[in-house]
């Protein structure tokens, strides 16, 4: 049991990490410090919302509904990573002691 709550708090660790990079890559991008023409960029850029739009998506529809028009201002990845905390918290404080005894 030890394995798969390593594993899933690692999960979420590794989920972090991704959304900070699409983070700081939609700054870059968005300052124009580097270029969705390049190849390389593009790709990684594409990677990165394959891998983060499922989480951020239904974030996104909730948050536009209760808030109004912020001007571009996307406060999903920051709900996101309250949730993701949340979720370790959870594991850690409550989860993972009332399974190993």
């Amino acid at each position: 049991m030890t394995a798969i709550i390593s594993t899933i708090l690692l999960l979420l660790d590794l989920a972090r990490w991704i959304l900070i990079a699409m983070i700081i890559m939609s700054w870059l991008i968005s300052f124009r410090v580097i270029n969705t023409n390049n190849q390389f960029v593009a790709t990684v850029w594409q990677a990165l919302n394959a891998i983060t739009e499922p989480m951020l998506g239904p974030i996104r529809r909730i948050v536009n509904r209760f808030l109004p028009n912020m001007g571009g201002l996307d406060l999903s990845p920051i709900v996101l990573f309250v949730v993701l905390y949340f979720a370790e918290i959870l594991i850690r404080r409550d989860i993972a002691p009332a399974l190993l005894g």
